[in-house]
């Protein structure tokens, strides 16, 4: 069995104060090669504020003993001593660094000087003895690397991605239902048939039936009513851009429609201009004016649209 020493350098006043330790950080019987082990000192009663100073043992680092970790200071225990003049605070204290031997032998662990304040305490050094797993070379068998061992899986396990495959399933579910329901909506409103422009015009007007209107506080709800659904009407009717027209555009564009009777023109645009006297000059219409304004609202869609009747019909027949 090999020797091996450790010698460290020799310090003045030296001051023998007990031992060292050596704590495996995985204890078991013996020390094996690669086993991690604690060594160090303890210094019991150390006054609070004393100034410690280690060695330095890196030096002693090398391929059969590594220094895993230097040196760590750590505090045990707290003590409280009624001295002369009040209380001291007393401290245990714990150094140690971490060593790994990596070669079978005996290992004559170094001294530790420990230098507190003005004295150089000596905590005697330790023989640790290192051993490599016996192998019996009578039995011994040289068997193949094992693959990974692989364990069955259990419903617990597959619980979570059997729920979570469910969700995905209802979620997906649910998004095609969304966009089905999506498509026949739009297809519902697509296919429903555009009433006639004549037809939205009237149904419009007909809101504004009675003299409930003709009050002089519901006169510009009445005449704007009634000349926005005629806009409309004209806007669909005539290809003229009548919602974005004051009336004098709207009647010089009408001048043009050669089908659209002069007296009916001017029956209209009477109702135009009182309308614009109600909105923006605050001006109160007359019970007459009122009676008269819807009526003729109600003729020039009726009339202007018996025009489109006759053409489709002459057309019809001449096919």
């Amino acid at each position: 069995m090999k020797l091996l020493t450790l010698i460290l350098a020799a310090v003045l006043d030296i001051v023998p104060a007990g031992q060292a330790f050596l704590r495996q950080l995985q204890p078991r019987d013996s020390i094996l090669i690669a086993d991690q082990l604690e060594y160090g000192f303890q210094l019991d009663s150390v006054p609070e504020g004393t100034a410690v100073a280690l060695p330095d043992f890196s030096p002693m680092s090398g391929d059969t003993l590594t220094l895993v970790r230097g040196w760590q200071l750590d505090t045990t225990a707290r003590l409280r001593v009624r001295r002369s003049g009040g209380k001291a605070r007393l401290y245990n204290l714990r150094g140690s660094i971490v060593l790994a031997p990596f070669e079978e032998g005996t290992y004559h662990l170094p001294d530790i000087p420990v230098l507190r304040g003005s004295d150089t305490l000596r905590f005697a050094g330790l023989e640790m003895e290192v051993k490599t797993m016996p192998v019996d070379t009578a039995t011994f068998v040289l068997h193949d690397i094992k693959g990974q061992i692989r364990y069955p899986l259990t419903f617990k396990e597959l619980l979570p991605w059997i729920a979570a495959f469910w969700l995905l399933a209802v979620l997906v579910i649910l998004a095609v239902c969304l966009v089905q329901l999506h498509r026949r909506r739009a297809g519902g409103e697509a296919a429903a048939p555009k009433d006639p422009a004549y037809i939205v015009a009237l149904r419009e007007l007909d809101k504004w039936r009675g003299d409930k209107f003709w009050a002089p506080d519901k006169q510009k709800a009445y005449y704007s009513g009634i000349t926005d659904a005629l806009k409309t009407y004209i806007e669909d009717r005539f290809g003229v851009d009548a919602p974005e027209m004051t009336t004098a555009e709207l009647f010089d564009a009408l001048r043009a429609e050669k089908d659209l009777p002069e007296e009916l023109r001017q029956e209209l645009q009477d109702v135009f201009e009182c309308a614009d006297f109600v909105k923006f000059a605050k001006h109160t219409a007359s019970d007459e004016e009122n009676a008269r304004a819807l009526p003729t609202a109600v003729r020039f869609v009726t009339s202007t649209y018996q025009t489109v009747l006759e053409e489709e019909q002459k057309s019809s027949d001449e096919l």
